[in-house]
C-alpha cells in the first residue's frame, strides 16, 4: 500500500460504542417484536435509514429513524475511546485524514467529542449522502474533500458493509477484528486487532507523503 490519505470509520474503529449500539438496537428490536440478533446483523455498519426498512419495513421509517438518533445522540453509557486512536489521529497531517461514519453528525460529532478526538477537517455523515455503506458514496466524497484520488486512499473498517464501501470505491482497505471476527472481514487487504496495530509504515508514509 502508498497511500497518502486514511480514511477511518468511526464506531468500532476510533469509538467503541457496540454497548451503546447494540442496546439502543436491542431495546428497539423488543418494543417491536423483532428479533434482535436480526436486526443486528443488519444495522451494523449501515445508516440507521436504511436498516429500518430492510429489518421492519412495515413501520414509519423516519419516526423510528428519528427516535433512534435522539437516543444516540444523548447517550454516553457504553461509548469509550478505542486505546491508540487520539495518539494516532494526533500524528497524521489534518488533510491527510477523514472519517466516513454510517451516523448521523450529530451522532458523530457527540462521540468524538465525548471520546476527545481530534475533529476532522473532513467528517463525512450518514445524513450528507444520499446513499451509505455498501455504496462506496461516503468514502468517494471524503477523497473528493481532501483532493485524493480513490487509489491514494486506505480505509479503515470493522464491517463488512463499509469494507464492501471501500472496495466499490477502488480503495484499499485494512479491516479491524472487533466488531466482527477476522473470518467475516476477509474482503480486506489486511486484518489487525486494533487500530493501534496498523502497520507503522503504512501510517509514517501518510505522515511523510500527506502533508
Amino acid at each position: 500500500m502508498h497511500p497518502t490519505a486514511i480514511l477511518f470509520d468511526l464506531d468500532g474503529v476510533l469509538v467503541d460504542s457496540t454497548e451503546c449500539v447494540e442496546r439502543t438496537w436491542r431495546n428497539w428490536a423488543a418494543r417491536h417484536g423483532l428479533d434482535p440478533d436480526r436486526v443486528l446483523q443488519v444495522a451494523h455498519g449501515r445508516r440507521t435509514m436504511e436498516t429500518v426498512p430492510l429489518v421492519a419495513p412495515h413501520l414509519v421509517v423516519a419516526d423510528e429513524v428519528a427516535a433512534l438518533e435522539e437516543v444516540d445522540a444523548h447517550t454516553t453509557e457504553g461509548v469509550y475511546e478505542i486505546p491508540g486512536a487520539r495518539e494516532l489521529l494526533e500524528r497524521l497531517p489534518s488533510d491527510a485524514w477523514a472519517i466516513v461514519t454510517s451516523g448521523v453528525r450529530s451522532v458523530a460529532t457527540f462521540r468524538i467529542r465525548y471520546t476527545g478526538l481530534p475533529m476532522p477537517r473532513v467528517l463525512v455523515c450518514a445524513d450528507e449522502i444520499s446513499r451509505g455503506k455498501p455504496d462506496p458514496e461516503g468514502y468517494l466524497t471524503a477523497a473528493a474533500r481532501l483532493g485524493r484520488a480513490p487509489v491514494d486512499c486506505v480505509v479503515i473498517e470493522d464491517t463488512p458493509a463499509g469494507l464492501e464501501a471501500a472496495h466499490a470505491a477502488g480503495m484499499r482497505s485494512i479491516g479491524i477484528a472487533g466488531t466482527y471476527p477476522a473470518s467475516a472481514l476477509s474482503i480486506a487487504d489486511l486484518v489487525v486487532p486494533s487500530v493501534a496495530q496498523l502497520p507503522d509504515d503504512l501510517v509514517d508514509r501518510v505522515i511523510s507523503r500527506g502533508a
